[in-house]
């Protein structure tokens, strides 16, 4: 197995853990004290998680900012995020309720009368939005944006430096907000828009990155990916069949990983 590579296309330093599997060789950690701050849009799922295993093995201390926005969900992405603050010992977090999504809805996960598609219908809307026709049920509108300008604003105010988001571009359901022009965008919207003197970027590591690679590299970091939450429509078992929980899956396993989240339905064989 080849080493990860960031988005830069440098290769990480690596060595081969007693499992065959590639892991990063990383110095040893700074003191809280000694790091500099960096935001990153917690989810609860699999790639926000990737990010803050990037952003810890970049040298940044974490702090971890969570938006609960009425999706299906949300309960148990919270639960996610709480236990990934643990893990990594954030000092800083926070958990912003955004109930406007919900009163706005057009989405599936904000609008409970509209199904969210699953199996094959689930594949289709994938591959018509990626391929530039229409947008899925589950796109929730601009939620990106929102979220980002939630976390800018709590990144100024603890004098954070850089803010990573885990949009993925290319192996993803389609939606606009996860795309390179976007983040390109918001990023130049920052710093017209903040603070003189406070020196803050945006950061979407994986944005160009299969799930298999997102895996492969969350892997190398040692990220707690049971400790995360990617399914779109229950929050006892994952479904196995909502389009978040098919890529999942892919991911793993195309990465040659067994994902360790329990199924309802697990198309992992």
């Amino acid at each position: 197995m080849t080493s990860p590579r960031s988005p830069s296309g440098s290769a990480r330093a690596a060595t081969t853990s007693p499992l065959g599997r590639t892991t990063s060789t990383r110095r040893k950690p700074a003191s809280s004290a000694q790091r500099p701050l960096a935001v990153i849009v917690a989810s609860g799922g699999m790639d926000s998680t990737v990010c803050i295993s990037i952003a810890v093995d970049e040298g940044f201390e974490p702090a971890l900012f969570h938006l609960d926005y009425g999706q299906r969900t949300e309960r148990r992405e919270r639960r996610a995020f709480r236990a990934l603050a643990r893990h990594f010992g954030a000092r800083h977090t926070l958990v912003v309720k955004a109930a406007h999504f919900r009163q706005i809805g057009g989405s599936a996960l904000t609008d409970h009368r509209i199904a969210v598609p699953t199996g094959r219908a689930a594949a289709r809307a994938t591959a018509r939005a990626t391929a530039g026709h229409g947008l899925p049920v589950t796109y929730v509108p601009f939620r990106n944006a929102n979220i980002l300008a939630m976390a800018v604003s709590w990144a100024e105010v603890i004098g954070a430096t850089r803010v990573y988001i885990g949009a993925v571009e290319e192996d993803s359901s389609g939606y606009p907000d996860c795309r390179e022009t976007f983040i390109r965008a918001f990023d130049r919207a920052i710093k017209a828009g903040t603070g003189a003197g406070h020196a803050l970027s945006l950061k979407a590591p994986l944005l160009h990155l299969s799930k298999k690679e997102i895996v492969r590299w969350g892997m190398s970091l040692g990220t707690p990916f049971h400790l995360t939450w990617s399914c779109y429509q229950r929050e006892d078992l994952a479904c196995g069949e909502c389009d978040s929980c098919r890529l999942r899956l892919r991911g793993f396993r195309q990465a040659g990983f067994m994902d360790p989240l329990p199924y309802a339905r697990n198309e992992q064989g």
